[in-house]
């Protein structure tokens, strides 16, 4: 793993999350664990509206975490309700992180390759719908990363669990002297609670 990814993980805090957090997290512990315990591939769809933020952000953290951790056979994917593109400050605040960052491809969706360690596969980033082909069909977690596409997807198609764990939008911040510092923190927060998740799997 990157060096500088390594060491902002040595800094996450999380004895921080509250226990009202720990109780909406625990859904994905335990499927994380099910599937770990019978040598099954763990497969995470995270899912928000546009597929442009706050999925994109837990998709690059738990991949990161899981191999941090140490725990085999997780793939993980993002997806929306409706497809956009990756917006260019929360591929700019990993890249801050220590992320190495390469677009693909440019246009009104670029692609990305987002690495977290040297021989790592490179997660791709782009915005897709959460059936696109990209995504899995059956035998993952769909986690809904924000309250509207919690709302607009009772059902997702395929998914073995519907785990709803929702996180502020930091788009809220765009264009102000705040945006760069808000999406941070929303990033790390993502990133301890993904900590805290994976954290807790026995091997």
């Amino acid at each position: 793993m990157y060096s500088e990814i390594e060491k902002l993980i040595q800094t996450l805090q999380p004895e921080t999350i509250s226990e009202s957090r720990k109780t909406i997290l625990q859904p994905l512990i335990d499927f994380v664990q099910q599937k770990a315990n019978n040598n099954q591939e763990i497969r995470i769809n995270f899912i928000c509206t546009h597929n442009s933020r706050r999925s994109h952000l837990s998709q690059v953290w738990a991949q990161t975490m899981a191999n941090y951790f140490n725990i085999k056979q997780v793939f993980c994917y993002s997806g929306g309700t409706e497809a956009t593109a990756l917006f260019p400050m929360a591929a700019e605040t990993l890249k801050k992180s220590g992320f190495l960052i390469k677009t693909i491809s440019e246009g009104s969706n670029p692609v990305y390759s987002i690495k977290y360690s040297e021989n790592a596969h490179p997660i791709i980033g782009f915005s897709k719908k959460l059936d696109d082909d990209f995504n899995p069909k059956s035998e993952f977690a769909a986690i809904m990363t924000c309250d509207s596409a919690n709302e607009a997807c009772p059902f997702v198609p395929g998914a073995e669990k519907r785990i709803p764990i929702t996180f502020e939008d930091p788009k809220a911040f765009d264009n102000t002297p705040l945006q760069a510092e808000k999406y941070n923190e929303r990033s790390l927060q993502i990133a301890t609670e993904l900590f805290y998740v994976f954290s807790q799997i026995k091997s």
